[in-house]
């Protein structure tokens, strides 16, 4: 069991802390991000709850309903909602980067857990697989999300609804054609793939351009801070 445990935590903690360290301005209380970890996986189990209880009733049918409203939806709608809940209006959030960092972590305490129950259900054989593919997206997921809840925060004033919407919408829509490709058929390795490669493009992308409004966000602080004293 330890074994399991161990293979099962190891890969979101490498990932959190790779998206934690990216933070070149001033790096978050590990309290609130270990905190918003927690909520993450806390949050792992009303929603196994709900899936179950949509899986067992049979509400829908196709592979197409399901990868989208059963997994997709019910997973980043609860993940995004406790990040505007918790994290938006928190004190610590205090520049675009933060949102990547909170994003990653809420969505890889749900992973990490979701990978635990897998592993010791099927076995350490899929740990690769799993670190891979299933933790990885979530990770991805989460660095989206939070990247638009910073924008919309820090960045763009009136018009941040929009983003804050957008936070939940991408990572959606992401997720639910990542669920379809993996359940739609025998090819699928085909087709997840390229989808990974691009989702840590993008992925990767945010993080950068995450980096800049921080930077932008700095300079404006200090420029009015400047003109403030002159």
């Amino acid at each position: 069991m330890l074994v399991i445990l161990s293979a099962g935590i190891a890969p979101g903690l490498a990932l959190l802390s790779y998206f934690y360290l990216r933070d070149q301005f001033g790096q978050e209380p590990v309290l609130i991000v270990f905190k918003t970890f927690l909520l993450g996986a806390i949050l792992t189990f009303p929603i196994m709850f709900i899936q179950y209880v949509i899986d067992a009733e049979g509400i829908f049918q196709s592979d197409l309903l399901s990868s989208f409203l059963s997994a997709s939806l019910s997973e980043e709608f609860f993940k995004w909602f406790v990040l505007f809940l918790y994290v938006y209006q928190h004190a610590e959030f205090d520049e675009p980067f933060d949102g990547i960092v909170y994003g990653a972590s809420i969505s890889l305490g749900f992973a990490t857990v979701e990978n635990i129950f897998y592993l010791a259900a099927n076995g350490i054989n899929f740990a690769l697989g799993r670190a891979l593919l299933p933790v990885s997206s979530h990770a991805l997921f989460g660095v989206i999300m939070g990247y638009y809840l910073g924008k919309g925060k820090f960045q763009y004033g009136q018009n941040g609804w929009k983003w804050v919407f957008t936070a939940f919408f991408v990572p959606f829509v992401l997720h639910g054609l990542y669920d379809y490709i993996l359940v739609s058929g025998k090819n699928w390795i085909y087709y997840i793939l390229p989808f990974m490669l691009f989702l840590w493009w993008l992925g990767l992308k945010k993080v950068k351009h995450a980096h800049l409004m921080t930077k932008e966000f700095y300079n404006k602080k200090l420029k009015s801070r400047n003109a403030s004293i002159s």
